[in-house]
């Protein structure tokens, strides 16, 4: 388990990847896995760094690991205002391919098992089994691909559950 409170610094999170990237190959996540959680986790550092401590080097981000043989959760919890992730327009909607927002939340949702915010909305929780593989397409709805055993964690059949959320709007978690 890591626990570990950070800068607001782009490098110090850059590091703190790697350290948890280093925990998940040991303990058998193959490169699909691992790819999932890196592209995850560095867009909720960054939204940590970046839109909810606004730069503030006086501001931390407080990041937790678990990296056990079959599950992944990481918790991102930064010092700013925190948001609404469900007032975040939809960056695959037609009138909004060309904006600049809302991507990275979409990537995090597509290649993790499950994403939810605290009602705060300065707090992300995202939960990756190891047999999940990588999702077949990227938006709002999406598939996993999965070549997971039978008995895995990852559901009955073996196939990786569709993501699941914590929170679709206010007052959820």
């Amino acid at each position: 388990m890591i626990q570990k409170s950070i800068p607001t610094d782009l490098e110090v999170a850059r590091r703190l990847t790697e350290e948890i990237l280093g925990q998940a190959r040991a303990a058998g996540y193959d490169e699909d896995a691992c790819f999932a959680i890196r592209l995850s986790l560095e867009e909720a550092l960054i939204n940590a760094i970046k839109h909810g401590n606004k730069f503030d080097r006086s501001r931390k981000v407080s990041v937790s690991a678990d990296v056990g043989a079959d599950l992944t959760t990481i918790t991102v919890i930064d010092e700013g205002d925190g948001f609404d992730p469900s007032s975040v327009p939809d960056p695959t909607a037609d009138e909004n391919l060309e904006k600049p927002f809302g991507r990275g939340i979409m990537l995090m949702r597509a290649y993790m098992d499950e994403v939810g915010y605290n009602d705060r909305g300065n707090k992300v929780r995202m939960v990756k089994h190891r047999c999940s593989g990588l999702p077949t397409s990227v938006g709002q709805s999406t598939v996993h691909s999965s070549g997971a055993e039978p008995e895995s964690p990852c559901g009955p059949s073996g196939k990786t559950e569709p993501a699941r959320h914590f929170r679709h709007g206010p007052g959820r978690q």
